[in-house]
């Protein structure tokens, strides 16, 4: 579960303030708002990697609001990858794995599930110098689940794929999500990747996150609020 209580973030002129907000464990959270609304700042927040003013960020029960990246069993999937230009897929695969001290055969046994799972086999001795976008999605994706982390942030991962593989990708989030009951949230300015992935659907209005839509709101022949986000 991730949970967000009253948070206030403030950087130079920018801020937002008691933001909040709960994605229910094991669901898909997608976070929308225009550019420069704070849905990175919020998504950073909740990884560690921006500081807070006030407020908590309770992460499976934890409160984590203070502590480091590191220690908040998160998985993350920046923008665009950002791989290691000099590493195989498979070290990729393997790089939170060995500093998490694995040991040889757990790595491997690991990196075989995710490779099947993610359809990347046979990339395994590949490095990221000459993979498509798609391609590289999916190592990005594998070295955030590859030490089972209980949260998965994704931010904007799909913005730079074309329509095709960008329907491929959501699959395959989907899927994953499934398969690893991970509570996920992911940011995104895309309606269809929203109406594709989102268990729970949160947007940035006015400077606070309102929920706007849950999957459990459909009832059979009702239009839906996903199906009124997809006539805006």
């Amino acid at each position: 579960m991730i949970e967000v209580e009253n948070l206030t973030i403030q950087q130079g002129d920018f801020s937002i303030t008691n933001v909040s907000f709960t994605v229910p464990e094991g669901t898909y959270g997608v976070l929308m708002g225009s550019t420069g609304s704070g849905k990175t700042s919020i998504l950073e927040a909740v990884c560690g990697l921006r500081p807070i003013v006030s407020g908590r960020i309770v992460l499976t029960g934890v409160d984590v609001s203070h502590a480091k990246s590191a220690d908040r069993n998160i998985g993350y999937v920046p923008q665009e990858g950002v791989l290691f230009q000099k590493m195989t897929v498979r070290q990729h695969l393997a790089f939170a794995l060995k500093i998490r001290k694995w040991d040889n055969h757990q790595i491997q046994q690991r990196i075989d599930k995710l490779a099947e799972l993610l359809g990347i086999g046979h990339l395994l001795h590949r490095r990221p110098k000459g993979l498509s976008g798609g391609e590289r999605q999916r190592v990005a994706l594998g070295r955030a689940l590859s030490f089972k982390p209980e949260v998965l942030l994704l931010d904007e991962p799909l913005c730079a794929l074309d329509d095709e593989v960008r329907h491929q990708m959501c699959n395959l989030l989907k899927y994953v999500q499934q398969d690893q009951g991970t509570t996920s949230l992911h940011v995104t300015h895309s309606t269809s990747e929203a109406i594709r992935l989102a268990d729970y659907l949160f947007r940035i209005v006015g400077g606070k996150v309102v929920e706007f839509a849950t999957m459990t709101e459909n009832h059979e022949g009702e239009e839906t609020p996903f199906d009124r986000l997809e006539k805006e």
